[in-house]
């Protein structure tokens, strides 16, 4: 077997140097200098983030859980799957369990994990854990104080249509619908565990 790290080394930038530009709440913005393959110097600007959650909830019913909330970086209300970011320390299926109640109001008899994908792999270091939830039990939201957002469920056929005529442009969402999309279908089979 070819090890990739060896198969990858013409490839691979090293850091020279690292500065930190910005300390937010929870994103850092740094601006490092690094050696590329071929020796010469280039510079790279990036956004250090904590990491995320986004779960994919399954009524009983067949349908899934959605949310529309307004991000103001595009001013405007998008539809998404249930997300947050993760706490210092807290592990992600923690997470997905702590943001699906509080978002959604729901909890979960079963979660199974996706698998993980990096949102802007260009200019930020973020990793979204995808996880699917089942067997829900609905209760009350809590909201952060900071966080406004409709909750509503949709059939699979419905989120996959947004998907292809531009109702849903969030990538995490995108990414979610194709799991979803091969979990229904059983192209792509979960592992699924009862949590307490």
């Amino acid at each position: 077997m070819i090890d990739p790290t060896a198969r990858d080394k013409h490839l691979v930038e090293s850091t020279i140097s690292s500065e930190l530009v910005y300390q937010g709440v929870f994103l850092r913005v740094k601006h490092d200098v690094v050696r590329l393959p071929n020796g010469k110097t280039a510079t790279r600007e990036h956004i250090v983030h904590p990491g995320a959650v986004v779960i994919i909830p399954l009524l009983d019913n067949g349908e899934v859980l959605l949310e529309r909330q307004y991000r103001y970086p595009l001013g405007q209300v998008f539809i998404e799957f249930p997300a947050g970011k993760l706490d210092a320390g807290e592990a992600p299926l923690d997470c997905g369990k702590r943001e699906l109640l509080e978002e959604t109001g729901y909890t979960a008899r079963e979660w199974a994990y996706a698998g993980q994908m990096h949102i802007a792999i260009a200019y930020t270091n973020e990793v979204i854990h995808i996880y699917f939830a089942k067997g829900l039990t609905k209760g009350e939201r809590k909201l952060d104080e900071e966080e406004f957002l409709d909750v509503f469920a949709a059939e699979p056929a419905q989120v996959l249509g947004w998907s292809r005529d531009g109702s849903i442009t969030d990538s995490k969402t995108l990414t979610c619908a194709l799991w979803l999309q091969n979990y229904l279908s059983g192209n792509w089979p979960l592992d699924w565990t009862v949590v307490a």
